[in-house]
């Protein structure tokens, strides 16, 4: 998944947001239920690019054979692709702006978001897939300016579907998009301790190796957003689009951010992991990644597969 041409919807009344009074995180009805909105006390702007389908803080995964499915519709710049669920949808038409996913059930518990969405296939102008994503959003209780994200992916695609059997696959965990603005990128090493990162705009994204499964994105005046993926593998991708340091959400250039595991999606595969993210300054950041290292440094991600 990648960028495609900018799409200006904002839809407010969609937006549903619980808030700490250290980080704000709220998800929209019309983008697919996925995260759309983040900020911190200190800088109340929101960090997520949300200028098309592809973009957000999202669920994205993949499954089966690569095909060619362009007498259907297939975008051109996708082709072949694989069977690859989008929490907040297609990529539309050639020179279109993309097709948002459908929500089925969204709400607000206290101090959680949740949503049900019916995704999109990225590739197609306008196509459901035969899957259901499921999301829990949460605020950190303990420590201030963190979320957790709980997603779920229940496929439930025909067993002769042209796509095939089950095939190890890269999943996003998740896909992540930030504003342009959010330049200068650091792998977390522990204890305080960073390493900057680079890497010339794509896509193609750069790749990075996060011994403790952290990365993070900070801004001219120090303000960072930080992605903790414990169940991802060794290899993330990430990377700047576009150029300029442009902080409006709705802008073409953005920051991209993905940890990256190999799964093997069947067609009835249901897979859940968890992710979190971290809003404030390198050194607050750094504090609430060592302390959920030392409580989930070990959690995996879990497959289902229906009895026989």
């Amino acid at each position: 998944m990648s960028c495609c041409s900018s799409l200006n919807l904002v839809s407010a009344e969609d937006l549903l947001t619980i808030d700490n009074g250290s980080v704000k995180v709220g998800i929209d009805r019309e983008k697919g239920g996925a995260v759309t909105w983040l900020s911190s006390d200190r800088y109340p702007n929101n960090i997520v690019n949300i200028a098309d389908p592809g973009r957000l803080i999202q669920q994205s995964y993949y499954a089966g054979r690569r095909l060619d499915r362009t007498s259907a519709g297939q975008h051109q710049a996708w082709s072949p692709w694989t069977w690859n669920p989008i929490q907040g949808g297609g990529v539309g038409s050639v020179g279109g702006n993309g097709t948002w996913s459908r929500v089925t059930v969204f709400r607000k518990d206290e101090n959680a978001l949740y949503s049900e969405t019916i995704p999109k296939l990225w590739d197609m102008p306008d196509e459901e897939a035969d899957a259901v994503m499921r999301q829990w959003t949460t605020l950190d209780q303990t420590l201030p300016g963190v979320v957790c994200v709980r997603c779920e992916i229940q496929a439930m695609r025909r067993q002769d579907d042209p796509w095939g059997a089950a095939r190890k696959s890269p999943q996003e965990l998740p896909a992540c998009y930030f504003t342009r603005n959010f330049d200068s990128v650091r792998t977390y090493l522990g204890e305080g301790k960073w390493r900057t990162e680079h890497q010339s705009p794509g896509p193609p994204w750069g790749r990075a190796n996060p011994p403790l499964k952290a990365m993070a994105m900070f801004e001219a005046s120090g303000q960072g957003v930080a992605v903790y993926s414990p169940t991802s593998g060794e290899s993330w991708n990430f990377g700047p689009h576009g150029g300029g340091l442009s902080d409006n959400p709705t802008d073409g250039p953005c920051m991209h951010v993905a940890p990256v595991d190999r799964v093997m999606l069947s067609p009835k595969s249901t897979f859940r992991y968890r992710y979190w993210l971290i809003v404030g300054e390198e050194k607050e950041i750094a504090s609430n990644l060592d302390a959920l290292k030392a409580k989930y440094a070990d959690e995996r991600w879990r497959l289902i597969e229906p009895k026989s």
